[in-house]
């Protein structure tokens, strides 16, 4: 039987009914700076297979968890001397760092697909914060999106993707970044970047003195690893300098187009709406043609969710 799923306020009443929800053991979407996120309690693995069923997300895929604070990271995560120094320049906000596993650290082994480490993630979404303090423990929280397809970031992208799957969404609208977070490993020698995103990777060497290594190809490591990824239903071409055929023509800059990222040519505006313009073009039932967008700051990790938009899909 489908589930009915609450649209719950992001105030006091509506963060109570979300947590009993989570203690409960049921799925709720929750809004974070970057994108809404499918929550379970982590600790519970028959909530956390429930999200696996939901997103229909490929169990060898792990999942990022949303802690309070650094305290209550440090629960789950071995730290180190890397990790607080980038803990203390970017937490809270849009950074996962994926660390060994702590001795004696309660998730469920479905969070961490099985592998020695952990994705773990300081949200600074007020709400995401309030809700994460009203249950007092580790979410597991993916993209609130069933799996490869578009990410959402306004709860109607939620209710469209997820409606009967799930039991309640708190909207507390659009999304400030709408990219998910950038993830560095730190579980070697070198701090290594598995995933471009909201947070510039130039940002990153610096706090640390060094560059970032990159990951082994093909090897998934880290949630949003997958080669086909975050696509909508019609085929993607990158690179267009215009719309051919039926498609439709997604732009950046001072470029005639259907839909535009940033008409100023503003990568931050232009993350904050990516997958929101994605969505719009994909209720068109088109073949989508982007533009070419610079590559650089946070246009690493649009390009990167473009690529991925546009890669062959995954059967």
């Amino acid at each position: 039987m489908a589930e009915s799923m609450e649209i719950l306020a992001p105030d006091a009443a509506g963060i109570a009914r979300a947590a009993a929800h989570l203690r409960a053991g049921r799925l709720i979407a929750f809004p974070t700076e970057t994108v809404y996120g499918l929550g379970a309690d982590a600790r519970d693995g028959t909530a956390v297979a429930a999200i696996y069923a939901a997103k229909g997300r490929p169990s060898f895929n792990p999942l990022i968890v949303h802690v309070a604070g650094t305290d209550m990271a440090k629960r789950y995560g071995q730290w180190s001397d890397l990790a607080e120094v980038l803990a203390s320049a970017f937490w809270p906000g849009p950074l996962t760092l994926v660390l060994p596993l702590a001795d004696g650290h309660g998730l469920s082994s479905l969070v961490t697909a099985g592998l020695p480490s952990v994705a773990l993630r300081v949200p600074a979404h007020a709400t995401a914060r309030a809700l994460l303090g009203a249950f007092d423990g580790p979410v597991a929280a993916p993209s609130a999106n069933p799996s490869g397809r578009i990410s959402p970031t306004t709860a109607a992208h939620v209710v469209n993707g997820l409606q009967g799957r799930i039991a309640g969404v708190v909207d507390d609208g659009p999304c400030s970044v709408g990219l998910e977070s950038t993830i560095v490993g730190l579980t070697g020698d070198a701090p290594v970047l598995l995933r471009a995103g909201g947070l510039p990777v130039e940002a990153i060497e610096a706090a640390l003195g060094m560059p970032l290594a990159r990951p082994v190809p093909d090897e998934i490591t880290a949630p949003g690893q997958l080669t086909s990824h975050y696509a909508p239903a019609g085929q993607v071409r990158l690179e267009a300098e215009r719309a051919e055929g039926n498609e439709v023509l997604l732009g950046f800059g001072n470029v005639d187009c259907d839909l535009n990222l940033s008409p100023g040519g503003d990568l931050t505006e232009a993350a904050a709406r990516l997958f929101d313009c994605l969505h719009q073009l994909d209720a068109m039932a088109r073949p989508i043609a982007v533009t070419r967008i610079s590559e650089r700051g946070l246009g690493v990790a649009i390009n990167d969710r473009l690529r991925r938009a546009a890669a062959p899909r995954n059967t």
